[in-house]
């Protein structure tokens, strides 16, 4: 699921009016982990913004929890006019550590891609592991041992397809005990 911080409500991509203002898009480097508040104050300050966002699940206190992250960690883009609008207030807002240029240019996003971010279809959640991943078990009696990764089971156990004694044996695993092998 895309979702999308883009005025004063949040949108899914279902729900996203494209904007119809002038200007050019550009790009906002935010401090770490301010993508969210340095959004809110741009917004106050009357400048249109746009932030998509991604659903992915994440091991949290043990759990895995389905967490609301930036697409893009640590950017977030506005449109701004050259001519009419006043950019100097950009730097100092809160949650914003730069606009991203490249020399004395500003770095400019075609607006194509911000509609198409904006109209881009739900992503499905993006999950640790899928069924058939190979993962690495970490703790635990069986630390060390390779694994194929079957189903979560519930928030906090994964089934694993192991090779114990030349048979395979299905087995529940903490998920945080797993880690994926990447070939």
């Amino acid at each position: 699921m895309i979702l999308f911080y883009g005025s004063k409500k949040s949108y899914t991509s279902a729900q996203m009016t494209t904007h119809t203002g002038e200007g050019a898009w550009y790009v906002v480097y935010t401090k770490p982990k301010q993508e969210n508040r340095a959004l809110e104050n741009l917004q106050n300050q009357g400048f249109e913004c746009f932030l998509p966002l991604l659903e992915v699940e994440k091991i949290r206190r043990g759990k895995v929890q389905k967490v609301v992250e930036p697409m893009f960690s640590r950017y977030l883009f506005i449109q701004l006019n050259e001519t009419t609008q006043n950019w100097s207030p950009i730097r100092s807002t809160l949650g914003v550590s730069k606009l991203v240029s490249f020399g004395q240019h500003r770095a400019n996003v075609p607006a194509e891609l911000i509609h198409f971010l904006r109209d881009a279809p739900p992503a499905e959640v993006q999950r640790l592991f899928a069924p058939g991943d190979r993962v690495l078990i970490v703790e635990g009696p069986l630390k060390g041992l390779e694994a194929a990764y079957q189903a979560h089971d519930g928030e906090m156990r994964a089934m694993v397809l192991v090779d114990l004694l030349g048979q395979p044996h299905k087995l529940k695993v903490a998920m945080t005990s797993l880690l994926a092998v990447h070939l």
